[in-house]
């Protein structure tokens, strides 16, 4: 009985099944993870008992401690943000609007932006806000 010499391993054949795996994992990760825009400055929002998540299909607009207007991830003024806003809204009107304000703006700042959201042609509005530390807890 005649046997044929068995072949040369390799080194390829036996790495392939690791590479598939770890594209794999890529490709899920890729699909599965969820990336956030940053704010353009820091904003620490005010404390609240009610909680509730922001969707990715949310609009959210920032104002920082000094005043500053973001929206979508760009510096804005009032006139471009109420453009901006206005202009997204008009096709979608399911979309929630949250207005994540710094815990330290100024309140008569915070209704300027409320009134011009308004004017923009938003109805509804909710402030975003951090869980407060519960009760008999350091935070």
């Amino acid at each position: 009985m005649h046997f044929q010499q068995p072949r040369p391993k390799n080194d390829d054949e036996r790495i392939l099944p690791l590479i598939n795996v770890v594209f794999l994992l890529l490709i899920f990760f890729m699909l599965a993870g969820k990336l956030s825009s940053s704010d353009p400055f820091t904003i620490a929002p005010p404390r609240s008992a009610s909680e509730a998540f922001v969707d990715a299909h949310d609009l959210v607009i920032a104002l920082g401690a000094q005043g500053q207007l973001a929206f979508d991830g760009a510096l804005l003024d009032e006139a471009s943000l109420k453009q901006a806003v206005a202009d997204r809204i008009k096709d979608e009107t399911s979309l929630r609007i949250w207005l994540k304000a710094d815990s330290q703006s100024d309140a008569t700042q915070l209704i300027t932006v409320m009134e011009l959201l308004e004017a923009a042609g938003v109805d509804r509005l909710k402030l975003l806000t951090v869980p407060a530390p519960m009760e008999g807890t350091a935070g």
